[in-house]
């Protein structure tokens, strides 16, 4: 199997890895044969699962710009996969250049492309870590120097709070990074689903998840909104991922009923 002049040493090709699944379903091409394998399964599976990574992505395009506009100026991108047009710093970055982002995940492949994206950029940068480690992924933060945690920051879950099960205690991470970030930050967080077609969260959880080894914890409405912890939820709340703020003139791609997803935003007051 030929590696890509893209993809670093050391990294297993064997070997599913969300972030590159992901990048896969989004139409990327930054990943591997097992990991087009996997979304054209998930796709069999799910015929829409390509449109639930699309309301994904328009919902970080929406809750970036929302927080923009509340002040926040810098923001923390935790599982943030392989960076695809539209991403965080372009979204920010486009209102105000100055803005910061600091990108983190636990793919090599991912992390590496992101630093290449990013040469030249003086206010944006990633880093590899462990979200199943928060105290662990807080100090590789702080430790660029990119961040002022004694400044709000809007800190993004995006699609990857369902990839912890509950033995990874993710109500705890997103604690940790609670306590971590002053009065006046966000967080973002969408997530994968059971509540509103169990029938296609059974199928994807029981099926793609164990034949290509990734870990999907499709969730409640009451679980997922429970992970915000003390994070105080905005208007509209939880709810399905189309329907957080929706924008004039997004496409009825983006507007189908019963998504596989739900989002939503919190401040620590």
């Amino acid at each position: 199997m030929d590696r890509p002049a893209w993809a670093p040493e050391g990294v297993d090709m064997s070997q599913v890895s969300p972030a590159r699944m992901y990048d896969a379903l989004l139409g990327g091409s930054h990943n591997f044969e097992i990991d087009r394998r996997a979304a054209e399964m998930g796709k069999a599976l799910v015929p829409d699962l390509p449109r639930v990574a699309l309301s994904n992505r328009a919902f970080l395009r929406r809750s970036v710009r929302f927080l923009v506009d509340a002040g926040v100026r810098q923001f923390l991108d935790i599982g943030s996969g392989i960076p695809t047009a539209g991403n965080v710093h372009e979204v920010a970055q486009e209102i105000d250049p100055e803005i910061r982002v600091l990108y983190v995940d636990i793919d090599p492949v991912a992390v590496a492309h992101s630093r290449a994206i990013l040469a030249g950029n003086e206010r944006a940068t990633a880093v590899e870590a462990d979200l199943r480690k928060p105290a662990d992924l807080l100090t590789q933060v702080r430790a660029t120097g990119l961040l002022d945690f004694e400044q709000p920051v809007g800190v993004l879950l995006f699609a990857v709070l369902h990839l912890l099960g509950d033995d990874d205690h993710p109500g705890a991470a997103v604690r940790s990074v609670y306590e971590a970030v002053p009065s006046g930050s966000y967080v973002a967080i969408s997530h994968l689903t059971s509540s509103t077609r169990p029938e296609d969260a059974a199928a994807l959880g029981t099926n793609s998840a164990e034949q290509n080894k990734i870990g999907i914890h499709f969730r409640t409405q009451e679980a997922i909104t429970g992970l915000f912890g003390d994070w105080q939820l905005i208007e509209p709340g939880v709810v399905e991922l189309p329907t957080w703020r929706p924008e004039p003139g997004e496409s009825e791609s983006e507007n189908g009923a019963r998504s596989l997803g739900l989002a939503g935003v919190g401040r620590k007051a």
